[in-house]
């Protein structure tokens, strides 16, 4: 008689898989770890160094701007109009004011503005989107217009208008930044709440009896937070650099205020002097602080997205 083999169980003996016609055994301990290959482990531990680097980097900007907020106003005529040195890596301007310590100085305001109107724009966001995916026909009818009105009419004469309006300074600049940058915020969330009501396990949890409010709590607003963090933070880079325009047109900031636009704006009038570190410094810095941010938001998104946070 023919013996019976031993029946191996894949815990103790490991997995079966097919190659080239035969059954051969494959460790259950190969490629298991959160669904990912172990060699690719170090691109997510990349990504998150990336992203831990980006936010590293902006709150000391944030944090040493406004520590040095009254030294970017310290005025010092025996130095004015020196070019960049080691003394002065940035010069120093028509003023003897240190430009290194007036750019941190503005970037910090700039991204503080930035954070203010983005936060209550995400907010702006957040209530419209979800309103117009589980309010009814009417009210999806009513944003869906109200979004395309306001990506219809450009950023930057809306901003104008709106600062303009409520006296230009550090709030007519928030307010106009926060009340303009929704839209595109909105639409993913919009979006995402409406992929998410007609998904199998939201309709599964209506089967078993759970309350729209416990459904809102367990399963959209997890499904829904992701998207949403990530448009958070996209939305930083946009608000500072907008921010940057209006105050360089002269309807932000006040000029006493260290700003990048105000710097920027000032040096305009010296530039056929030769004083080029005047602009290009504090230009640059703004561009990098708007890289940091566009790397912190893709560097999240690839994180959290189920897509992508294995690779």
């Amino acid at each position: 008689m023919l013996k019976e083999p031993a029946v191996q169980t894949a815990a103790s003996q490991g997995a079966f898989s097919l190659r080239g016609g035969m059954f051969a055994q494959r460790p259950l301990t190969e490629g298991v770890l959160l669904h990912a290959p172990c060699a690719k482990s170090s691109n997510r531990m990349a990504t998150l160094v990336k992203f831990a680097i980006a936010v590293a980097v902006l709150a000391s900007v944030v944090v040493a701007g406004a520590v040095l907020q009254d030294a970017a106003s310290a005025t010092d005529f025996t130095q004015k109009n020196l070019a960049p040195s080691l003394a002065h890596p940035f010069g120093t301007d028509w003023m003897g004011r240190d430009m290194l310590v007036r750019t941190v100085a503005g970037l910090s305001t700039s991204v503080l503005v930035g954070l203010l109107a983005a936060g209550v724009s995400s907010v702006i966001a957040v209530v419209l989107g979800t309103a117009a995916a589980l309010g009814g026909k009417r009210i999806d009818v009513a944003v869906t217009w109200l979004i395309d009105l306001m990506m219809g009419v450009p950023h930057i004469v809306l901003l104008i208008l709106i600062s303009y309006a409520l006296g230009k300074g550090f709030w007519g600049v928030a307010v106009g930044v926060a009340i303009t940058h929704w839209p595109s915020l909105a639409r993913v969330v919009r979006a995402e709440v409406l992929q998410c009501k007609e998904a199998d396990f939201v309709a599964m949890a209506r089967r078993l009896g759970k309350s729209p409010a416990a459904i809102a709590v367990r399963h959209m607003l997890p499904y829904v937070f992701p998207q949403y963090l990530v448009g958070l933070i996209l939305l930083f880079p946009h608000a500072i650099l907008h921010e940057a325009s209006i105050t360089f047109l002269g309807f932000g900031l006040p000029p006493e205020q260290p700003a990048i636009g105000i710097i920027l704006s000032e040096s305009m009038g010296y530039l056929s002097a030769g004083m080029w570190w005047l602009a290009v410094f504090p230009g640059l810095a703004l561009v990098a602080v708007v890289l940091l941010f566009d790397m912190a938001g893709s560097s999240l998104r690839t994180l959290v997205d189920p897509h992508t946070s294995q690779e």
